[in-house]
């Protein structure tokens, strides 16, 4: 999974601002909140889920490797980590980064 995300991230650095503020970076923020979504329940079941802030277009490569990590530490399975990198496959070819 560790791949994938980086490859996103690196990508959303290296991106122009137009790129950026077309879709990019809000697909890279909706992935990004969908990863913490994900961990939150894992880790806290029952709980509603905090939602990660929007901390600005050139924050979403950050927001997407801590949200991925949180996520990649409370992942229980082989599939789920698949799944995981499937997501974030298809939300960085989203984003056209």
């Amino acid at each position: 999974m560790t791949q994938a995300v980086d490859h996103f991230a690196d990508r959303l650095r290296a991106a122009p601002q137009s790129r950026l503020q077309r879709s990019a970076a809000a697909e890279a923020l909706a992935m990004a909140r969908e990863l913490s979504r994900w961990a939150q329940s894992l880790e806290e079941p029952g709980c509603e889920p905090r939602e990660m802030p929007d901390a600005g277009m050139f924050a979403v490569a950050d927001q997407i490797l801590v949200a991925a990590h949180d996520l990649a530490v409370a992942l229980r399975s082989d599939d789920q980590v698949a799944e995981a990198v499937r997501l974030v496959e298809e939300a960085r070819q989203r984003a056209g980064v």
